[in-house]
């Protein structure tokens, strides 16, 4: 394995045994539900946006595999402070990330520590597992 491998793995790692942003948020202005039925990946996202459209918090509570607890732990770190539409074009570079073999979002610095699941696109089977919460982070912020 390479150094970026160990590295990327080492920071999934982390954060499926010790995620951030764990627990119910109690005042929050978005809330969903997020279930893989396939896996039994199972997550509850709440959010507080305020009114000019920055999340200002996020937590998360559930259960799920590896690199479903990693990527919404992550995700969390990487939204809160952001605005609306900086989550959304975030949510677009990610799927790209995931999916997208050598995506330029593989090589971007600012995907920061996202840049772990660049090899998730090699097992089809977890590339769900990675964008479950993000799909639920996409949906809440258009339906509310």
């Amino acid at each position: 394995m390479t150094q970026a491998a160990d590295l990327y793995q080492d920071i999934i790692l982390h954060h499926s045994r010790a995620p951030r942003h764990f627990g119910q948020l109690e005042q929050h202005s978005h809330h969903i539900k997020a279930d893989n039925p396939l896996c039994g990946d199972s997550y509850e996202l709440f959010l507080q946006i305020d009114d000019q459209g920055i999340i200002r918090n996020a937590t998360f509570q559930g259960a799920g595999c590896a690199i479903s607890k990693a990527s919404t732990s992550l995700m969390l770190d990487a939204i809160i402070g952001k605005s609306i539409q900086e989550a959304e074009e975030l949510f677009i570079h990610f799927q790209r990330l995931v999916k997208e073999p050598g995506s330029p979002e593989s090589q971007d610095e600012s995907m920061g520590k996202l840049a772990a699941f660049s090899g998730v696109w090699k097992f089809p089977s977890r590339v769900k597992c990675a964008i479950l919460s993000w799909h639920a982070m996409h949906d809440v912020l258009h339906h509310n």
